[in-house]
């Protein structure tokens, strides 16, 4: 006869909800960052240049001076300025994916070098070798730039592990997108990244359709900054095309991470202009809702009435938007002025050592 369960083993009942945890702690509600008159002067350079940087990238993809893949992060500036604004470069560490440009720039990153490396010269930041997807820099603390989708997740969690290992104080930015999210591997990290605290603050950009697929049809759970809770990392939902909103949460993330709490998650919900990738037509979704967006939420023209309110000039605004233009312009010449790599650069960079 076989033993009946004891009332220790015996399961749940089938449909209850486990108990909720409410004395989790948890961040404080952000709110739109305080900027100063020249913060905002600030945050609007730096998304101009991100925007006409990426517009010229297009310009020189179409001629055929950039070869492979390259990914343009026109539409989405404020997650990266807001961001990394908050950040001490040199200090803190910031890694993402394949559409790298607009992060390197807004860390500080010479457009020169980028553009160099964009169009394979020896210049570039990778010395042509890394092209638009694989960009790097240890002095920057800029990690990549990275073609494998959600890579960057597991790097990002140990660069998080070697700054508490160094106890250097810094903290790891890693940016993932809306598609990465579903990646298995970037639950390995979460899991990790919570046992040990480490100090790094997780990013999806959601900017709504991964590689041409919309977010609601590829993902069960659509809310993406719940996608920590079972790792008990809490996330926070963040509009992406607000510059001051992108900074008042990543002041309360880092708030939280630098207290030891361990990692936080934030989702940027954020749009993209152009298709996945220069080659991709981006039929998947209509012109009417790309020009809505455009309309009712660019982030260049939101700091742009934070600057107005400001009491910022028409014409100190066109001023910033000339020398923007100008850089851009000096940043493609140097490109296709600039010889490529020489022969001897494809035994380089293989091995830490020469052997």
């Amino acid at each position: 006869m076989a033993k009946s369960a004891s009332p220790r083993s015996a399961p749940a009942k089938a449909g209850a909800p486990a108990p909720a945890d409410h004395n989790r702690e948890r961040p404080d509600t952000p709110s739109d960052y305080k900027a100063s008159k020249e913060e905002l002067l600030e945050f609007y350079r730096q998304m101009v240049l991100i925007r006409r940087f990426e517009e010229k990238a297009g310009q020189l993809y179409g001629l055929g001076l950039i070869g492979g893949f390259c990914h343009l992060y026109i539409g989405q500036e404020a997650v990266a300025v807001g961001i990394q604004s908050a950040l001490t470069p040199g200090k803190d560490s910031v890694i993402t994916g394949y559409r790298d440009h607009g992060h390197m720039l807004a860390y500080g990153i010479d457009p020169n070098v980028i553009m160099a490396e964009l169009t394979g010269r020896g210049a570039g930041i990778s010395r042509g070798k890394g092209g638009s997807m694989h960009m790097f820099s240890v002095e920057h603390k800029f990690y990549g730039g990275h073609g494998i989708v959600g890579a960057q997740v597991s790097l990002g969690a140990g660069l998080g592990f070697a700054h508490k290992y160094n106890n250097d104080g810094g903290v790891c930015v890693a940016y993932f997108g809306d598609g990465a999210s579903n990646q298995g591997q970037v639950y390995e990290s979460f899991n990790m990244a919570e046992l040990w605290k480490l100090p790094i603050i997780f990013v999806i950009e959601n900017n709504q359709y991964a590689m041409g697929t919309s977010v609601n049809r590829s993902s069960a759970e659509d809310q993406l900054y719940r996608r920590g809770e079972s790792f008990r990392i809490p996330g926070i939902q963040v509009n992406g095309m607000d510059v001051l909103a992108v900074r008042g949460a990543t002041e309360e993330a880092l708030k939280w991470v630098q207290s030891g709490k361990g990692p936080i998650l934030l989702e940027m919900k954020t749009y993209r202009y152009r298709g996945h990738s220069m080659s991709d037509p981006a039929k998947y979704r209509s012109r009417e809702e790309v020009q809505e967006m455009r309309d009712k939420s660019d982030p260049i023209e939101g700091v742009k009435a934070y600057l107005t309110k400001a009491g910022v000039s028409e014409e100190e605004i066109k001023k910033i938007d000339q020398d923007i233009r100008r850089q851009v312009s000096e940043a493609a010449d140097f490109a296709e002025s600039s010889p490529e790599p020489d022969a001897a650069e494809l035994y380089t960079d293989v091995l830490v050592e020469q052997y």
